[in-house]
């Protein structure tokens, strides 16, 4: 009888609660606004501020809090890994998204890191490799925690020009929108809806993205502005296909450049009035992740030491000094809080580097795995070890090495040994090294650790040195490694009501921005947050 009544009583407590969930109270933001620049390094933010209008970046470094020193602190610093963390709290080994694509041990073969093939696009054309749902995310994140909190009322809104960006930032209980490159349109996937609701049909109807047809990005400063970049002459960018007319070649084009970025934070501003962000009639807070894929995309084709990338960022700026008034004017310059970083920084390019007299370099993977294994066949006998590999994680075949009799730890070092010995390598760590209890004390090993998740990453991991790169060709640049240049992002938070003004020099996370919004909206941070709050830079309440 005892209990009975006592799981009577807790059966209408739960009611209760769920009936009361939380509504927004005045010390609680309507619309929280977490944005991240696609491959923007600190020191691209601190070497062109004094070029910033007053309305973007500069609005943010003076009205709110910078963290000085900042980092993506785990040791594969790509897309995927570093939009995981921002909401989750959580480094891979725990999340789970070790890479932008890794080898799944079942087939051997590679996948991608939101891929899932039981889900398409909404009305658009999808390849099996791509990015349609969250279910390779391990964790949840603080999205999910909110629309918990809220009894699913909170709405979570993503946009990206990446799926991987914006299905990242949207979690599980969230709606993710990402560019389409086929039509230029945004969608979503059937893990979140059937059909696009009505607002999004009418912006996609409009076809905002064919306006930049025939258009050309041109440098907005004067050329004297440009005088700390490479290359001494001006670029003109211009956006067309060899049709003729708005066609995928055109839509694919426009990622890389401005005009992405553009449609992204149209397409934000869209969501915003279609869903009424920060006007929920329930009263409670919303979330919108805004993902700003095109700064990537230009450090890539051009180094983060280029007159592209530079004008890139001065563009960039002046579009979220306008989308900042659109949130005074829509929300309440009182009523939001932004926090701004990035998924990863960026190494200059190698060429960039040698002419600085600083040793550097690319390693093409085919010919460095392709030499492993022959060292490794004639150690071991032909057909011994077979192994896979998507970079920086080489993957051994158990079951092969078990049927041949060979021990993976005897294989490991003898890999280990012959990479060591190769141009540009730096180190390698074995999946017996990360088993082993304890840690060397260096960062570097502390971020490979984290970085590291026992299911999902290889037997091997392979560190290129300083200023090297896994890739190939004479041009261009990438990110990706454990080392200063790649881990260091802005992390940028403003609010008046929240955040107190100010430059924080001591050391900070991106994982850190997880707990600090739970704890500044009232919810539980995500389960597998290791992040601090950084109660350095709150107002009292």
């Amino acid at each position: 009888m005892r209990t009975s009544i006592a799981l009577a009583t807790c059966a209408t407590l739960f009611t209760l609660h769920a009936a009361a969930a939380p509504t927004a109270t005045p010390q609680q933001p309507k619309l929280v606004v977490v944005m991240a620049v696609d491959g923007l390094p600190q020191e691209q933010l601190l070497r062109y501020r004094g070029q910033f209008g007053e309305g973007g970046f500069q609005r943010l470094l003076t009205q709110g809090a910078m963290f000085a020193d900042a980092h993506q602190a785990h040791g594969t610093t790509v897309t995927a890994v570093g939009h995981a963390a921002i909401l989750t709290g959580a480094y891979p080994y725990q999340h789970g998204i070790v890479g932008n694509n890794w080898i799944d041990r079942a087939s051997g073969k590679s996948v991608y890191c939101t891929e899932d093939r039981r889900y398409q696009y909404v009305g658009e054309a999808t390849e099996p490799s791509d990015g349609t749902s969250p279910a390779k995310l391990r964790v949840d994140t603080l999205g999910d925690q909110l629309r918990y909190a809220t009894g699913n009322r909170a709405k979570v809104v993503a946009v990206s020009g990446k799926d991987r960006g914006a299905i990242l930032l949207a979690g599980k209980g969230g709606t993710a929108y990402m560019y389409m490159e086929g039509s230029g349109n945004f969608a979503s996937s059937t893990w979140y809806m059937q059909q696009h609701p009505a607002w999004v049909q009418r912006y996609q109807a409009g076809k905002p993205q064919d306006r930049y047809y025939g258009k050309t990005w041109r440098p907005m400063l004067a050329d004297a502005a440009y005088s700390m970049d490479t290359g001494d002459t001006p670029f003109a960018i211009s956006y067309f296909s060899e049709s003729g007319s708005p066609d995928a070649s055109y839509y694919k084009r426009l990622k890389e450049g401005p005009f992405v970025d553009e449609l992204t934070l149209e397409f934000a501003r869209a969501a915003i009035e279609g869903e009424n962000l920060g006007a929920n009639p329930a009263g409670v807070p919303d979330l919108l992740g805004v993902s700003l894929s095109a700064h990537d995309y230009v450090n890539h084709a051009h180094g983060p030491e280029s007159r592209m990338s530079h004008d890139h960022l001065q563009r960039l700026d002046r579009m979220l000094a306008g989308f900042f008034t659109y949130l005074d004017k829509r929300v309440g310059s009182d009523n939001y809080l932004v926090v701004l970083t990035a998924d990863h920084g960026f190494a200059n390019s190698a060429e960039f580097s040698q002419r600085q007299h600083i040793e550097a370099g690319r390693v093409d993977g085919k010919p460095l795995l392709n030499g492993l294994q022959r060292h490794l066949d004639a150690t071991f006998g032909a057909g011994k070890v077979a192994l896979t590999a998507s970079l920086p994680n080489i993957y051994l075949d158990e079951e092969a090495l078990a049927k041949a009799g060979v021990r993976r730890a005897d294989v490991e070092q003898a890999a280990t040994r012959w990479l060591r010995a190769q141009t540009g390598i730096a180190d390698v760590y074995t999946r017996s090294r990360f088993e082993e209890a304890g840690a060397t004390g260096t960062r570097i090993d502390l971020l490979l650790r984290r970085a590291w998740h026992r299911h999902e990453s290889g037997d091997l991991v392979v560190v290129p040195r300083p200023y090297w790169s896994f890739g190939s060709g004479n041009s261009g640049a990438t990110h990706g490694t454990p080392y200063a240049y790649d881990t260091s992002v802005p992390l940028l938070m403003m609010g008046k009501r929240w955040i107190a003004p100010g430059t924080y020099t001591g050391y900070a996370e991106v994982v850190d921005i997880a707990p600090t919004l739970a704890s500044i909206l009232g919810v539980r941070k995500p389960a597998a947050a290791e992040g601090r709050v950084l109660t350095e830079a709150l107002t009292r309440r």
